[in-house]
Order: C-alpha cells, then structure tokens, then sequence
C-alpha cells in the first residue's frame, strides 16, 4: 500500500465521520486558538511596553563617554597623560564611531545645566540646556514642528516642553497668593494647570539664559538667542508630562559661547575637538551589544539600558508559559475525545481491518492509516484554530481602539505563533492517535470477519 493510499482512506473515513471528526477537530481548534491568542498577546504586550519604556529608556541608544581611567599597561594602577588622551571622546572616535555597521546616528550630548530662560516680555521658566550637533536631532526621533537645524551662531532649538508654563511673573504670583489663601478651590487649581501647560509662540523669538553666581544678588546673563526651531510634542507623550521635560538644545559652539559668558571659562583650553559625553543611537535593540563591544574598543566607556529590556522579557515569558500552559491543558483534554473516537472507530470498523489484512496489508500500513487519519484531524483542528484566533485578535483589537485614542491595531499574531499552534494541534492529533492505532493493528483477520 503506498503513501498515497494511506492518505486516501484516511481522508475518506474523516469525511465519512463527519460529526465525530467535527467534535474532535472543535476540541483541538479551542486548544490551539488559546495558545494562540495567549502567546501573540504576550509577544504584542512585550513588544508595546518595549516600545513605550523606549521612549524614556532610550533602549537602542548607547551612551558613551570619555574614560579618565585606562588601565596602564600591565596592569598597574598608575595613570600618565598619554593614557588620559587614549581615553578621549574626540570628534575623529566619534566619526568613525558613524561609520560602524547598523549605528544609525552618533552626536555628542553635553549638559550645561538647569537654568532660567527669560523672554522679551519677561516670563521665566527653569531649562535644561544641551550641547549637541542641531542637525542630528531629526536622526535621534526629534521631530520639527518650526523651523529647523541651523549652523548660525547663537541659534537655538527648543523642545515642546520648553514651550509650556512661560508665564507673567505678576500674573503667576497673584495666581500662587489666591491658592495660598484658597488651598482647596478646585478652580483656582484648574487655573494654574492650565496655565503650566498652555504653550507660548517662541519661533523666530529672542530669549536670554540666566543663572546665580553664588554672590548676594548678582546673576549672568547670556547674549539674546534666536529660536531656530521648536520640536513636536514625541509621540505617546502627553502635555501632563512634556510640562516636566524641557530643554535647550544648542550647537556645541553656542555651548562654548554659553559657558564663556555664564561661568567665565574664557581662560580654559578649547574643547570643540574633544567630548565628556555622547549618544549613539543605533538600528535595532538586538545588535545594542555587538555595538557596544566595537565602541568600548577605542577605550572608551559605555552604558545601556538593555537590562530595562531583559527585565521585561523575564516577566512576560512567565506570562506566555503560563498561557502555553493553559492552552496544552485544553488540547490534553482534546486528545482524550480523540482517543475515545478512534478507539470506537476501531471495534466499528474491525471488519474493515480484517478485509484490509487478508488483501495483505500489513501492521505498519493499518497503524500508519489510523495515526495519518488522527493527523488530518489534528491538522483540521490547527486551521480551525488559527482562524478563530484571527477572529479573536480582531475583536480584542476593536474593542482596544474604541477606548483609546489611538486607532492602531495593538495586538499581532507572529508567523511564529501560527507555526507553534499548528505544530501542537497535529502533535495532538498524531499523540492520541497511536494508541488506537496500535490497537487496530492487533486486531486478527479471521475473528473480526466471523464476528461481523
């Protein structure tokens, strides 16, 4: 009997039993559409709160900066110039840092601090202020609103944040003294809430820097800077949180002139070749270390936050196997039905046998014609399966969207997914099907057709 054979009668006796197959196939459908449905959404969680936790984490970014400790040849402890200038983050390591593979963007990111930005019409607000190359800030995600990178002297670049809560000192104060006065009035509250988040038209505006001196009452101002470009509010991110995240972004020659003007450092030599600290940003969180490995090669320290990443991945592989669980239960509880179905088949069917054994089939050939006919089932009940999750993912998806404000599909079914519940239904099919079918196999010729 040939391979062909096998699968003709074995199709043939499934769709002779067709409410028998049905309720077998039913069983395993439930079962594999639960792995299913469990495993892509925990795969589409994971891949969401990696998504979000990016967005602060900066998981596919890695920081790099100047190492002021490299190791003496040897071993020893002792440190001389040549080994401090080795451990440099010069713009010649940063440029060839560009061209290692899958690094998307590499720029240096320098903090000069918190200060407080003045505008013309005198409203205030506290900043962060960072040094960096302007023309890099589209490649690290910051989208324009107004405007854009420029090389020009004194030219600044403001994120959304920085926009927000520039307020009248005179209206805020009277403001602050009416809540002091009515700690619980509910619209006094509303007022000043509205007011840290309501943005402020600074494009093509000149604002000025400030910041203490440490001596009774004097403080340095900066030159006028002119407001080159104003950054879209990022995506996910809310005015509630933007209003706690502001900040300056400058070129590292307006940074120099910054640093002159607010903290005297006229005298210090000049480090536009030469970076404390910068950001590299790469393609794909999976190559973040094989990066990272090439990067620390030029002696110079790195961090990352992969271990964010790694944590996450902890918790949410205990959430799939556990879900994996579930659903291997509901098909262990399928192969039951299967195995009382075959087993029925075979006492029904041992005149068949019989037949089939004195035509000279032999045991093999009857025990793979039943294991094939439970493999069928089991890959009937695999597609049933993969189509109710299809269905479930779509009405979960829909039922996600309409609360929230964003009308993208959250959950996914990875091809992966659909492979590993197709692999678990025909296992349960082929599984439950070896003991009848080694039962069949035993059956003798002779008796089953007297008996019949």
């Amino acid at each position: 009997m040939r391979i062909r054979d096998i699968l003709r009668l074995s199709w043939d006796q499934v769709k002779r039993r067709k409410v028998v197959t049905g309720l077998c196939a039913a069983g395993i459908s439930i079962g594999c559409a639960a792995i299913v449905v469990a495993m892509s959404v925990g795969d589409s969680a994971q891949k969401y709160t990696e998504q979000e936790m990016n967005q602060f984490f900066k998981m596919d970014e890695i920081t790099v900066r100047a190492n002021s400790g490299v190791s003496a040849p040897g071993g020893g402890s002792q440190i001389s110039a040549e080994m401090l200038e080795q451990g440099k983050l010069t713009r010649q390591k940063l440029d060839l840092i560009r061209q290692f593979p899958h690094v998307s963007a590499a720029a240096p990111f320098v903090e000069l601090g918190h200060l407080q930005m003045v505008t013309n019409d005198n409203r205030t607000s506290y900043v962060q202020v960072i040094g960096t190359q302007l023309e890099s800030l589209s490649k690290f995600g910051h989208n324009f609103a107004q405007g854009g990178p420029t090389d020009t002297s004194g030219a600044i670049v403001l994120n959304y944040g920085a926009t927000l809560g520039l307020n009248d000192p005179e209206t805020l104060d009277n403001l602050i003294k009416q809540i002091s006065r009515n700690p619980y009035d509910d619209n006094l509250m509303d007022q000043y809430r509205k007011l840290q988040k309501t943005p402020s038209e600074l494009y093509q505006r000149q604002v000025q820097l400030k910041v203490s001196t440490g001596e009774a009452g004097k403080v340095r101002t900066s030159s006028p800077l002119r407001v080159a470009g104003i950054l879209k509010l990022p995506q996910g991110s809310s005015a509630d949180s933007a209003q706690y995240d502001k900040k300056i972004y400058v070129s590292m020659e307006t940074l120099q002139m910054l640093r002159e003007e607010l903290y005297d450092t006229s005298g210090s030599a000049n480090s536009s070749d030469s970076y404390e600290t910068a950001t590299v940003k790469v393609d794909s969180q999976d190559v973040v270390e094989a990066v990272e490995k090439q990067i620390q090669r030029l002696r110079v320290n790195t961090q990352t936050n992969l271990n964010q990443r790694e944590m996450v991945a902890e918790q949410f592989a205990i959430i799939k196997m556990v879900a994996m669980g579930i659903g291997v239960f509901i098909l262990i509880i399928a192969s039951i039905s299967i195995i009382v179905a075959m087993t029925m088949s075979t006492y029904q069917r041992r005149r068949q046998i019989g037949i089939m054994k004195v035509l000279g089939a032999n045991l093999a050939q009857i025990r793979n014609m039943f294991i094939v006919e439970a493999a069928l089932t089991g890959l009937l009940g695999g597609m049933l399966g993969i189509l109710f999750s299809y269905w479930v993912v779509w009405g979960l998806n829909m039922l996600i969207m309409s609360v929230s404000e964003d009308k993208t599909p959250v959950i996914f079914i990875p091809l992966a997914t659909i492979l590993i519940g197709m692999t678990f239904a025909i296992m349960t099919g082929v599984l439950s099907g070896l003991y009848p079918a080694v039962s069949a196999s035993r059956t003798d010729a002779l008796t089953a057709i007297k008996r019949d």
